[in-house]
């Protein structure tokens, strides 16, 4: 992500079951999929670089960030690592895209990597102790960012394929920025590893996926929905997750807009 903006930790709401083995889960700030019930040193995914529609962004900067990642999915730490793109308005109209790596609470940086609309995106997180080597490669361009950082306590008790509305710091605190309508993202390929080697997809019977949609923080999209990363979701829908398809590995998420 870009600096300007920091990663939320979503708050998740446990709702029925719906889609493949799946509960759902509505939060304020991610729509997708997060599995949880072991520990996990990998996950991997997918993407093809959305096109932001900037039409109706001329009184506000609007952002999107597409990721995978490990933690994140409980409120015990606030750890997480990812590492994705993003799809941008500012309040002119003009569409920014860019690639980001996270390891939350530290902030998010920039990676050295172009991306543009249409770009086949390839990303992945891996932990090994306290060492973490975030993927980017870009299939369209041949393209790829690699980078290992060191982390005093990484969260691996999830794995996350997620499309996110940032956040960005204000005079009074953190808010939750409005989503930029990206039409529909696609994660294709979507696999995570656990700490005792065993690699699946997302409905993999060794733990539990949970689908989650993005719902505004109270008052329907746009700015002012509410501050802080666990702003609970009461609002509008923003951003909503197909089930599953192709054996798990496979799933949409689309922009929406409903009051």
């Amino acid at each position: 992500m870009k600096r300007a903006l920091v990663a939320a930790v979503a708050f998740l709401a446990l709702g029925s079951g719906a889609g493949a083995k799946a509960a759902t889960a509505v939060s304020s700030n991610w729509a997708g999929y997060a599995v949880s019930g072991t520990t996990y040193r990998s996950v991997s995914g997918t993407w093809t670089q959305p096109a932001a529609s900037c039409a109706s962004a001329t009184s506000s900067q609007t952002a999107s960030a597409f990721w995978v990642g490990l933690g994140g999915d409980s409120d015990a730490t606030n750890a997480l690592e990812q590492t994705g793109t993003e799809a941008d308005c500012a309040a002119n109209g003009l569409a920014t895209y860019s690639a980001w790596y996270e390891l939350v609470p530290a902030a998010s940086a920039k990676a050295p990597l172009k991306i543009s609309a249409g770009d086949r995106i390839s990303a992945s997180v891996q932990v090994a102790g306290t060492s973490v080597t975030v993927k980017l490669r870009d299939l369209t361009t041949g393209r790829g960012f690699t980078k290992t950082l060191r982390m005093a306590a990484p969260d691996v008790s999830s794995a996350e394929w997620i499309a996110e509305a940032p956040s960005t710091i204000t005079p009074v605190g953190t808010t939750i920025l409005p989503l930029t309508d990206f039409g529909t993202v696609r994660f294709t390929s979507a696999t995570a590893t656990t700490t005792s080697a065993r690699t699946g997809t997302i409905s993999d019977s060794a733990w539990s996926p949970i689908r989650i949609d993005l719902v505004s923080a109270g008052g329907g999209p746009g700015p002012g929905r509410g501050f802080g990363p666990f702003a609970p979701a009461a609002g509008g829908i923003e951003a909503v997750a197909s089930r599953l398809a192709a054996g798990g590995s496979a799933f949409s998420i689309a922009w929406s807009q409903t009051g």
